[in-house]
């Protein structure tokens, strides 16, 4: 499983027009976009998650549970291209939805359970995500 979160002041998920879920403008948190392959597992999720909600990359060397940040999540099977042969990416590391959405669904739920506000957009669906990076601050999460 990767997550790649980014520190953002603002962000947004838009799908066919309408917002489904976002983090306001001129406040802290992080977008955390989550690609699965077909080995990762419910507990691979939920170790995401606590490192997500933990790992100290906030001003001031604060994690998102020090301050309650706001936690967008969406679904980013493209995090597993591979683009080592030829010009068009092979996606065959990424998992079929059946299997990847219930784990990022899994992420999601952990991280409510840890106490995040938590916003998603819409697994499988065409979306809009924009976002003020923040420093620019990106870090990559594996398991």
């Amino acid at each position: 499983m990767r997550v790649l979160l980014q520190r953002v002041t603002a962000a947004s998920v838009t799908v066919e027009g309408v917002q489904v879920g976002a983090i306001e403008p001129d406040g802290h948190g992080l977008v955390a976009l989550v690609g699965v392959t077909h080995t990762d597992s419910v507990d691979d999720a939920q170790t995401l998650a606590r490192k997500t909600w933990t790992l100290r990359i906030l001003d001031s060397e604060r994690s998102a549970s020090d301050i309650g940040a706001p936690i967008l999540v969406v679904s980013q099977f493209t995090l597993y291209a591979d683009t080592r042969k030829g010009r068009r990416p092979s996606w065959s590391n990424a998992a079929p939805g059946p299997v990847a959405e219930p784990l990022v669904d899994a992420y999601a739920a952990e991280l409510r359970s840890l106490g995040a506000s938590v916003a998603t957009g819409s697994f499988g669906a065409h979306m809009q995500v924009s976002l003020v990076n923040d420093g620019p601050v990106t870090v990559l999460l594996e398991t």
